[in-house]
């Protein structure tokens, strides 16, 4: 190589590699203040893409959790309902069974009076948890439930369906065949018995409806918050900085840079050696 007054070539170089060392040190700042590997798309593109496809699906995934976490707290509100309807029918047949006795001597119309009142206190239970007929309370329940949660194959596979309707799952009075018993005389109390034999069953198949939904619904939300918990590492893994990697990262650049600084310096100071030629 030539040496010349005009073309300092050599600080050039050292020039160039200080700018490098510079942007190097910059960006390696910029990972350790962000804590990301990627804090814009000229930084990794296609990964950029993956990792925004994880946290979508997390999106989803965490919306999908409180969606079965209500469907949860729904369906135990219903479950709730159908335990006071059952602990009124364990009473309607207590006071049918002590009417139906021979050896009963008290006032049969007073155990009647009670017995009509524990049938309407049914009924505004059923209603209240929207499984009377018609629906109940604007019959928002007494329905099929699809409860969207996410993460599937599909989005038949994404959501939990718990099937309550029909008349199968109407549990008032009417739904459960009681509403025109009495236990006025014996021969009436002994039909009531045995409709509400029959009503306890009815009522148990809409437990288990119930109780099936539930566990559906606790299955599904265990399953996405594993789900959250493999797309958020995954997503980490393509978008997070590498902290301890980025620190070593800092101390190598900032090493460059003052050597760069020096050897520009002595590159600077080189033209100046010429003028003893001149001498």
């Amino acid at each position: 190589m030539s040496l010349s007054f005009q073309t300092n070539v050599t600080a050039l170089t050292a020039e160039n590699n200080l700018q490098n060392n510079a942007n190097f040190q910059s960006k390696t700042i910029e990972q350790l203040t962000s804590g990301y590997r990627i804090n814009e798309s000229g930084d990794d593109a296609a990964g950029l893409a993956v990792a925004n496809g994880f946290r979508s699906s997390v999106t989803e995934l965490t919306q999908g959790v409180r969606n079965a976490t209500d469907g949860t707290n729904i369906l135990q509100t219903i479950d709730g309902g159908l335990n006071n309807i059952s602990n009124i029918l364990d009473q309607l047949k207590s006071l049918a069974t002590q009417s139906a006795s021979g050896t009963f001597t008290g006032d049969r119309n007073t155990l009647n009076t009670q017995f009509t009142t524990l049938l309407g206190e049914i009924d505004r239970q059923a209603a209240n948890i929207g499984l009377a007929s018609g629906g109940g309370t604007g019959g928002q329940f007494n329905a099929s439930i699809a409860v969207y949660i996410g993460g599937g194959s599909s989005q038949t596979n994404a959501q939990v369906t718990i099937d309550l309707s029909g008349s199968g799952n109407v549990v008032d009075s009417n739904g459960l065949g009681i509403a025109n018993d009495t236990i006025a005389t014996a021969p009436n109390a002994l039909t009531a018995i045995t409709d509400i034999t029959a009503a306890v069953q009815t009522l148990g198949l809409t437990q288990g409806n119930v109780g099936t939904g539930e566990n559906d619904l606790n299955y599904a939300i265990s399953l996405a918050q594993s789900q959250i918990t493999n797309d958020s590492a995954s997503e980490s893994s393509i978008r997070d900085a590498n902290i301890a990697q980025e620190a070593a990262n800092l101390t190598q650049s900032q090493v460059l840079e003052q050597s760069s600084v020096s050897a520009l310096a002595q590159a600077n100071a080189a033209p100046q050696a010429l003028l003893k030629l001149l001498q």
